[in-house]
């Protein structure tokens, strides 16, 4: 069965959380621990942003080495009280403290997408396939799991060891057995009004989202993260590459479509750099029907003439790019939160301010960096927009495939049984 699909315009928000506390004994500074290179918090960042139904991400914490980690990979930061951070704080109450800051903040989601950093593989599809079932309607709260066919046991002081969830004097064969689901503490995409009544992550229609056993492991200890460590290489696969729903993408013009710099001749004509691959990106945009735009500060023959070549609309000599990018909206009729908005300098803040995804190339200034919800690296001149329109077509295809999928995951019966071990049911690290 396919899902209803929702206008992207017209879906309740939803917004992504991260708790990352400082004070982890177990592992201290696991939070920040790096896996394949990447700080946990930031692969959880990276995961949550790459996620085209998730629109915001927001990293909680009591510690400024994570705040900063997570603000340099594109979250927002909430200051997580210090009595939300020992070890009896529940991830619930740190939960609902960063929905009220939020709140205070103008930003009232209706879907919350609870992440946890200690699970360094979560995938972004899963994330959107999860985020789209809450969403349908399907279900109250949706949370990762993997299948289990493990015969567990209890201990009892007086009567030694027995079965929890089978009779140990009849042995069924795995394919004979209905499968049960363990938590692998990765994500709950939850009803946020149904989560606050309730006051924990699970209430109404529950349902599971199920991800691949290799995605399944979660970091309590050093063990498990020689594990990720090893891991990585293999499940990773390559570069990690965004992906943003949103209806239009503007853009600056020096240090976004060039690299900044100019050549003077010595009549004084001015000659700037551009990226082939650039012009490529735009070119799929607009054949994906996605408007573009050029706001440039600066009045000059080369932007109007680079603009003609790609296509698109151009608006020079705009002293304040917010307002002018928030009359152009208006006189196209979308909304600023369904624009990325690509700058690298002061001139372009009032606009990522404005914009539902600010965007920096990756050799922007400190203070565009720090609005950016999307820090790319290819820097300007050399590809930054190709990445940008690369990301904003991930997006739409992601919003797609998540409508498309099926309303539940498969039943063990339609998938070949695999002979496997058991696997351990744990609780899940306190983040």
């Amino acid at each position: 069965m396919d899902r209803e699909r929702i206008d992207p315009a017209d879906r309740p928000s939803v917004v992504a959380v991260i708790p990352a506390r400082g004070g982890s004994k177990g592992l201290p500074g696991k939070n920040l621990a790096p896996v394949g290179g990447i700080p946990l918090v930031v692969r959880a960042v990276r995961a949550a942003s790459a996620a085209a139904l998730i629109d915001r991400v927001a990293v909680t914490s009591d510690d400024a080495a994570i705040a900063d980690a997570a603000r340099d990979a594109g979250a927002e930061t909430i200051a997580r009280p210090v009595e939300l951070a020992g070890d009896a704080a529940s991830s619930e109450r740190a939960l609902l403290h960063a929905l009220d800051q939020l709140a205070l903040a103008g930003s009232d989601p209706e879907v919350l997408v609870f992440v946890q950093a200690t699970s360094p593989f979560i995938d972004s599809d899963d994330l959107d396939l999860a985020v789209a079932r809450v969403l349908a309607g399907e279900a109250d709260v949706v949370f990762s799991a993997v299948e289990s066919h493990a015969f567990l046991w209890r201990r009892d002081a007086s009567a030694g060891a027995t079965g929890v969830n089978h009779d140990a004097a009849r042995r069924l064969r795995r394919q004979d057995r209905a499968p049960e689901f363990r938590e692998t503490g990765a994500f709950y995409v939850l009803r946020v009004d149904g989560f606050r009544a309730a006051g924990h992550r699970f209430f109404g229609r529950v349902e599971v989202q199920l991800v691949p056993e290799a995605h399944a492991l979660e970091i309590d200890g050093a063990a498990e993260l020689a594990i990720a460590r090893a891991l990585a290489p293999t499940l990773d696969g390559g570069v990690w590459r965004p992906r943003l729903d949103v209806d239009a993408v503007v853009t600056d013009f020096d240090g976004v479509h060039t690299d900044d710099t100019a050549i003077v001749g010595g009549d004084g004509v001015e000659f700037v750099r551009v990226s082939r691959s650039d012009g490529a990106g735009v070119a799929r945009l607009r054949a994906a029907g996605i408007p573009v735009l050029i706001l440039s500060a600066e009045r000059h023959p080369v932007v109007g003439a680079r603009a003609a070549k790609l296509g698109v609309e151009v608006l020079q000599g705009v002293a304040d790019k917010g307002a002018a990018l928030a009359d152009w909206a208006e006189r196209r009729g979308i909304r600023l939160d369904r624009i990325a908005y690509l700058g690298n300098d002061l001139g372009d803040v009032p606009a990522l301010a404005l914009a539902g995804w600010p965007v920096a190339v990756a050799d922007a200034i400190p203070e565009v960096r720090r609005l950016a919800r999307l820090v790319l690296s290819r820097r300007g001149g050399d590809g930054a927009v190709r990445e940008l329109a690369d990301a904003v077509l991930a997006g739409r295809a992601a919003v797609g495939a998540a409508a498309d999928a099926p309303a539940a995951p498969p039943t063990p019966s339609e998938e070949p049984a695999a002979e496997a071990g058991p696997v351990p049911a744990t609780e899940g690290a306190q983040t």
